[in-house]
């Protein structure tokens, strides 16, 4: 079932890499044209040459949301190339967006609630909805969601949860809880990382506590920097994709990570086990919306319909491994897919979930603690 408590916000989902990059690594490629398949590592520092043909479309998206198939279904749709840089945190791309290194882009995917901060910072076109077919085919709170009521500047693509994924041939008991992290510290040593998301991770320490993902008591956040602080020594890394083949090779006992990579990751060693933390953890949103600098915004629109198909969106559940908003999409599903509790939870683990809300002003005192815990 879907979410009945969609946002206020996902994650800074900074991590999306709620997303792997490439299946490579992205230092090594920076910078580099993956021009065979459509795909370009984004680099902040440099600004694409802005290209308004309009048989062209350059997207900003998280790695692992498109594919060489979607590009060339879409292609043989509509004549349009489709040229995808990837980005692997919300605030990377809202960095080069507002450094002007997004000019080029038509189509950009930002988490829930940095909608709503690109939005307020005026980076955004509004929505014509006379030009969109397929909103009324997402489920209803995707419809009228709290990040972006009405749907005015953003489109649902993805959601999901975050929570651990773990090996139970090294951990024999079942993880309830972050608390198990602290707990057996000593034992994880070095053998666990936790995102590089500077949300998700005081808001798993938050909610650990018993406070909300999205407090702004600052004694409450400094709390969970406390806590923080005393794991942070045991931690390998702080990371948001390159827990994967640690994982698989066993060098990793558990690491904190997106819905969506635990599932793609699992059918690798079924030894492994994902668990939304039973005192909560955060629920996310990808979305699709075409940012006010959009040299291409006609075929902006054509990607956002062609996304919105029942049938695409279903191929992208099934091949890219991501929870569909869509109604229509989710019917189309094999019943073992509909069954998966990773990608469609219960309603009982979705009631522990919270999303991740902008905090406006407030955004300093975490990024204040945050700062002081990364670079101890």
């Amino acid at each position: 079932m879907p979410p009945t408590n969609l946002p206020t916000y996902r994650p800074g989902r900074t991590g999306s890499n709620r997303r792997q990059f490439l299946q490579t690594s992205a230092a090594a490629l920076s910078g580099l044209a993956l021009s065979s398949c459509g795909w370009r590592l984004a680099d902040v520092q440099s600004t694409p040459i802005l290209k308004s043909s309009a048989d062209k479309l350059y997207i900003y998206t998280w790695a692992g949301y498109t594919d060489e198939a979607l590009i060339n279904r879409f292609a043989e749709k509509t004549g349009i190339e489709v040229i995808a840089d990837v980005f692997d945190s919300n605030e990377v791309m809202l960095a080069r967006v507002q450094a002007g290194g997004g000019r080029a882009y038509s189509i950009i995917y930002p988490s829930d609630y940095m909608v709503a901060e690109m939005s307020g910072l005026g980076l955004l076109t509004e929505l014509d909805h006379s030009l969109l077919g397929g909103l009324e085919r997402l489920k209803k709170p995707f419809q009228n969601p709290a990040y972006d009521p009405g749907n005015r500047y953003s489109v649902a693509l993805a959601w999901g949860t975050t929570g651990l994924i773990y090996n139970t041939e090294q951990i024999k008991d079942s993880i309830e809880d972050w608390t198990y992290l602290w707990e057996n510290k000593n034992k994880l040593s070095k053998r666990m990382t936790m995102l590089s998301d500077l949300r998700e991770v005081m808001g798993a320490a938050l909610r650990m506590l018993g406070y909300s993902l999205n407090t702004t008591n600052a004694n409450e956040v400094r709390k969970a920097y406390e806590k923080l602080k005393e794991i942070k020594p045991y931690l390998a890394s702080f990371t948001t994709d390159a827990w994967r083949p640690q994982v698989l090779a066993g060098d990793l006992m558990v690491a904190m990570c997106f819905s969506s990579d635990a599932n793609e990751v699992i059918p690798e060693n079924d030894k492994l086990q994902y668990v939304v933390p039973k005192s909560g953890s955060s629920l996310w949103t990808d979305t699709l919306v075409i940012p006010k600098s959009a040299p291409n915004p006609e075929a902006a629109y054509k990607w956002i319909n062609f996304m919105l198909q029942a049938d695409v969106a279903a191929s992208l559940v099934e091949r890219l491994s991501f929870s569909t908003p869509s109604e229509e999409a989710f019917n189309l599903l094999a019943p073992e897919v509909r069954e998966n509790q990773i990608l469609f939870p219960s309603e009982e683990v979705l009631a522990k979930c919270e999303s991740i809300a902008p905090l406006g002003k407030f955004t300093n005192i975490y990024d204040t603690f945050w700062n002081k815990l990364t670079s101890e």
